[in-house]
């Protein structure tokens, strides 16, 4: 008999373990919806989003010596914005589900990395750009610190029906903005 009851406790002590994790999660995440720093002075506009098949892209070209490789087991979405940043907008510290491919169409805007404690600034002019990690993990945010508007054209590779394409995080303080 006592090896059922201590059966039944050890199950009880699971359900806790596991209600007491959820709980946990929860409240992580509501912490950080909290302190999460949203933009400000930004407009996005969607220039269409797909769902591709798998894929595995391989281009060399010898002559150039240029050479990329893309690579996808599963179907993701490709979805591109016209992002506008309003003289001192900022996109707030946020991070991606999957990688994104970043080109500043018209104007300036300044990059800002999470896990830099120098806080360096990447300035990126019209016909510039990047590729942002793939990491859940890699969080930053982009400014316009000038007079003049920018525009920022931006490809994300998400998982399919990834949505948010962003995900806002809090101040990781190595700023002083």
């Amino acid at each position: 008999m006592s090896g059922i009851r201590m059966s039944k406790n050890t199950k009880l002590v699971h359900i806790a373990a596991i209600a007491a994790i959820s709980a946990f999660i929860c409240a992580t995440v509501f912490v950080i919806k909290i302190r999460a720093t949203p933009p400000s002075g930004l407009s996005f506009s969607l220039v269409g989003r797909a769902t591709v098949p798998e894929f595995s892209v391989k281009r060399k070209d010898k002559a150039l010596d240029w050479a990329i490789r893309l690579d996808t087991d599963q179907p993701i979405d490709v979805a591109t914005q016209v992002v506008t940043f309003q003289p001192g907008g900022f996109s707030g510290w946020h991070t991606h589900p999957g990688p994104v491919f970043f080109t500043v169409h018209t104007g300036t805007l300044t990059v800002y990395e999470g896990d830099d404690p120098t806080c360096t600034p990447h300035v990126f002019t019209a016909g510039t750009g990047a590729v942002e990690a793939a990491t859940s993990t890699h969080i930053h945010m982009v400014r316009n610190e000038t007079s003049s508007v920018a525009q920022a054209v931006v490809t994300y590779l998400v998982p399919v029906g990834a949505n948010p394409l962003r995900t806002d995080l809090p101040n990781p303080g190595n700023c002083p903005f």
